[in-house]
């Protein structure tokens, strides 16, 4: 089976029953599985031969397993139940959770990139637990990326679940693709943005998301 498009999120969510005081959880479990982790510690085994190293040397020996375990890992988002409250204060001001590590792989390179999400919503008739909004943005993070569409995703999956009134995230990253090799650049950061909502259709909800992020645009 042909395994899905860069960029493709295959998550199973399963609805859990209602709790007390109103609150909800939708249970999200990412589709990635069933990795071949021999074939890739083969794979790797080759790859250190066509670069000119020797895998049975005895500071190589484990590095195609540990290499493969390493990959495993970092696109393979833990699951987590997405919580979220009844609005019962008519709470309508930003909600926004600041300087969230983010660390994915180019998937061009397959080199990381790694820095900080700045992840906020105007709240209608739920609110979701704080801790949920860095979980939103493992869910993404841990895949072949970019850092564009990461940040796209993390924003359209928000305003389908929550159904806010608006929804902004920011990403700030240094690219080891541009600090390790070609440019070398090292130290640069790309930022990119995405808004849902009030926050992109109305200038001054937009300029408040943005004055709070310090990263004014």
């Amino acid at each position: 089976m042909r395994p899905p498009a860069g960029g493709a999120v295959n998550l199973t969510e399963d609805l859990l029953p209602e709790r007390g005081g109103g609150r909800a959880a939708l249970h999200v479990v990412h589709g990635r599985q069933g990795y071949d982790l021999d074939a890739a510690e083969r794979a790797v085994a080759d790859l250190l031969v066509a670069m000119g190293k020797d895998p049975s040397d005895p500071h190589l020996a484990d590095t195609p397993r540990r290499v493969a375990a390493s990959y495993a890992e970092l696109l393979t988002p833990r699951e987590f139940n997405l919580t979220t409250f009844p609005n019962d204060e008519g709470y309508d001001e930003l909600v926004l959770a600041t300087s969230i590590p983010v660390q994915s792989l180019c998937e061009h390179h397959m080199l990381p990139f790694h820095g900080i999400a700045h992840v906020g919503y105007l709240p209608d008739q739920r609110i979701l637990g704080l801790s949920k909004l860095a979980r939103v943005v493992e869910l993404f993070a841990r895949d072949l990326q970019v850092q564009e569409r990461l940040t796209k995703q993390v924003a359209d999956w928000l305003q389908d679940k929550l159904a806010p009134k608006g929804v902004g995230v920011v990403i700030e990253a240094e690219h080891l693709c541009m600090s390790l090799r070609g440019v070398q650049a090292g130290g640069s950061r790309t930022v990119t943005s995405a808004l849902q909502g009030s926050l992109r259709d109305d200038p001054q909800t937009r300029q408040e998301f943005f004055a709070l992020t310090n990263t004014g645009r």
